[in-house]
Order: C-alpha cells, then sequence, then structure tokens
C-alpha cells in the first residue's frame, strides 16, 4: 500500500534576482526537518499548479515565525517556458506554496581526503552549501559551467578554489571531466547537471578512472531538448476551475487527464 509524501505548506517571504537566469526565493515552512545533507532537494508546488519540480536548498535555518520549522533559500533557474519560472518571475512574495519532503544522496566515505564539485548552473545551490558545510573540513575545488551573464563571484564561501567556465548553452562537462587532474589518493567527486552528460561522466569513472561507487555521486537534474516548447496543456486553468467548483485533487487530475487526450 502506498503512502503519500509529507509534504509542507510554505510562505514565500522574499524574491532576489542574482542573475537573469537564477531567481533567490525565501520560504518560511513550519514543521519542516531537515535531511542535514548538504545536497537535499525539495519539491516546489507553486499557485495554479499541481505538478511538482524540484530544487536544492540552498541554506537552510531555523525559522523566525513562532513555532517550529525552517526558512528555506531555494536558488531557482529560470527558462523561456516552465512551470516555474512564469510564476518566479513575476511576484511571488506573499504567496503560499507547497514543498514535499527533502532527500539527499552526498555521502562522502570516511576515508575521503578531498572533494571535488563539478556542475552546470542548476547544481550551482548544492555546490555552494556542500561548500559551507565541509570545505572547512576536506580541502575542496569547484569547477562551476555557467552562463557569462550568470557568473556569481561571491556565490561561493572563502577557502574553496572556483573554476568558472563559460557555456553557450551547450553543456561540455563530460569532455571537462575527462581533462580534469584528481587529487592523489581517495576522494569523493560529486557532479549534478544535464542529464546525457552525466551518464557519459558515469562511464568515465567507472572504465577510465577506475573509482569505486562509494567514491563518487553524479546526477542528472535535467535533459536537455533542441527547444523547450509549451505544455501541450496548460494544468493552471483547468487545477484553478477545479478548485473553484470544490473538485478533489483525484477529480482535477481526471479532468487534466481528459483533457491531453482531447488533443491527441
Amino acid at each position: 500500500m502506498s503512502t503519500r509524501a509529507q509534504q509542507y505548506a510554505a510562505d514565500v517571504v522574499a524574491r532576489e534576482q542574482v542573475t537573469p537566469h537564477l531567481v533567490r526565493l525565501v520560504l518560511d515552512v513550519p514543521g519542516f526537518v531537515s535531511t542535514g545533507i548538504p545536497d537535499e532537494w525539495v519539491g516546489l508546488v507553486v499557485p495554479g499548479q499541481f505538478q511538482s519540480r524540484y530544487y536544492t536548498v540552498r541554506s537552510i535555518v531555523p525559522s523566525t515565525g513562532s513555532g517550529q520549522g525552517a526558512r528555506l533559500v531555494l536558488d531557482v533557474v529560470v527558462h523561456e517556458v516552465g512551470l516555474v519560472t512564469e510564476w518566479a518571475l513575476g511576484d511571488p512574495v506573499g504567496q503560499q506554496v507547497t514543498i514535499t519532503e527533502p532527500k539527499g544522496s552526498f555521502l562522502p566515505p570516511v576515508d575521503a581526503g578531498w572533494l571535488l564539485l563539478v556542475g552546470d548552473l542548476t547544481a550551482l545551490p548544492a555546490m555552494a552549501r556542500i561548500a559551507v558545510e565541509h570545505g572547512g573540513a576536506l580541502p575542496t575545488r569547484i569547477v562551476a559551467e555557467v552562463p557569462t551573464d550568470s557568473r556569481v563571484e561571491d556565490y561561493f564561501t572563502d577557502g574553496v578554489e572556483v573554476t568558472w567556465l563559460p557555456t553557450d548553452g551547450e553543456s561540455r562537462l563530460a569532455e571537462v571531466v575527462e581533462s580534469l587532474d584528481f587529487p592523489e589518493g581517495p576522494g569523493y567527486f560529486w557532479m549534478a547537471g544535464e542529464s546525457a552528460q552525466m551518464r557519459a561522466i558515469r562511464k568515465h569513472l567507472m572504465r577510465e578512472r577506475k573509482l569505486p561507487s562509494t567514491h563518487y555521486d553524479v546526477m542528472g537534474y535535467w535533459r536537455s531538448v533542441a527547444q523547450r516548447q509549451p505544455r501541450a496543456v496548460d494544468p493552471g486553468p483547468i487545477w484553478r476551475a477545479g478548485k473553484a467548483a470544490g473538485k478533489s485533487d483525484e477529480e482535477i487530475w481526471a479532468d487534466y487527464d481528459a483533457a491531453q487526450e482531447a488533443t491527441r
């Protein structure tokens, strides 16, 4: 028997345009319990939608409000089209969103003597938090592939070595990793970015570097497409109409499925 994952109602208390492609949201989340894992991510469901998109928790502190909970900072990558993009580019402060139960995967082995973090724009929040929470204990190097206008010089904590790589939108991180000089001795390699690049890198780590599986974590955060296309059916109006009519989420999903089917 399946069980529904924990969800939290969260209030958007601040918004900042960090770069043209990166929006920082600050959320007060009553009752939120962190995993304590520095690359933890949560699902975000914004008003007018009932599908979630996943984002790394850039930082977390106890909530300033009454009762238990936390204040989360999410750095959201925005595109021309997306479930969250249109909302995040507007004025979300004061609105309520849904946050799902956090999960994380960062787990260095006990014998790790260094950290090597590599990623694109979507990986910046996780790399920044990892550097804050582990960079003081282990020598840490970061390689960040981002558009020139999204390079933030003070994004990472002091004391870590950072290499910024420009990109024209097409990731080349697989080539970059193949050319990197890894530190001597056992360590931990963490990486996130475009899925096809991550698959190539996993093969390289296994076949060429011959790293034990416990000494690296490589995750595909997104999939590259030739051109982002709007959804065939916008769920927003269906969600709003269903809620106005007093329908349950299951009934709204059925209406959405029927609308999708009608476009085929």
